[in-house]
């Protein structure tokens, strides 16, 4: 979706200037070291994944998502999936301090410390086995579809619509766009090479983009 997150590549929004990686803290205070572990710990339950995360965080409200630092959203987002999952009820979640009912609790899936110390080092890969040939190959130029859906896409706002060039093969890796709604299988993963003035109409400016596409996004040009 395109939503408030997609902000990549927009105009008005005033210059970057971060800070930089030397001088900058892992966590600004001490409740987003707690929130990153509540999150980490959420999805080790096994009851949603990656991308599902991402869209909860996606959903909601443009202005809630803007007004928000990064470890707010990831609240928001984790908060959302454990009620819908059913893991915490709406008043259980605003009943800030007070201990719930979790008689219908499910059978989770809840690691150990040495379990869970495993699973963040090792990540999970994403690489798929497949059959189907590749429609692309290094060298080929492709556009990227407009997708106006209102699920998950890995396919930033800004770059739909451009052509490129196809630069390498991955490839076939888990598809974000369906594994959001938990549905397995994967598609073919390229790096597109994009010039400046194919992104944003510049034609004074040399730079290039390399941006990582799925098949689905991309149709040839002749």
């Amino acid at each position: 979706m395109q939503g408030a997150h997609d902000l990549g590549g927009k105009h008005g929004l005033g210059p970057i200037d971060p800070e930089p990686e030397s001088d900058e803290p892992v966590f600004h205070a001490e409740w987003e070291r707690k929130a990153f572990a509540l999150t980490m710990a959420a999805g080790m339950l096994g009851e949603w994944n990656i991308d599902e995360s991402r869209y909860a965080r996606e959903r909601q409200h443009p202005i809630a998502y803007l007004s928000q630092s990064y470890y707010e959203n990831w609240v928001a987002g984790v908060s959302k999936l454990l009620v819908e999952k059913g893991l915490v009820s709406a008043v259980e979640m605003n009943a800030v301090g007070q201990s719930g009912d979790h008689s219908a609790a499910k059978n989770l899936r809840i690691p150990t410390p040495e379990d869970a110390e495993k699973i963040l080092t090792a990540g999970g890969p994403t690489l798929l086995e497949n059959n189907r040939d590749p429609d692309f190959a290094p060298g080929d130029r492709v556009r990227v579809r407009k997708n106006h859906t209102t699920s998950h896409t890995r396919a930033p706002a800004y770059v739909q619509g451009s052509v490129g060039t196809i630069m390498r093969h991955y490839g076939c890796h888990v598809f974000p766009d369906t594994h959001a709604r938990q549905q397995d299988g994967g598609e073919h993963l390229y790096s597109v090479c994009f010039s400046a003035e194919s992104l944003w109409g510049s034609n004074n400016d040399n730079s290039e983009v390399l941006i990582d596409l799925w098949e689905p996004y991309l149709e040839a040009v002749s």
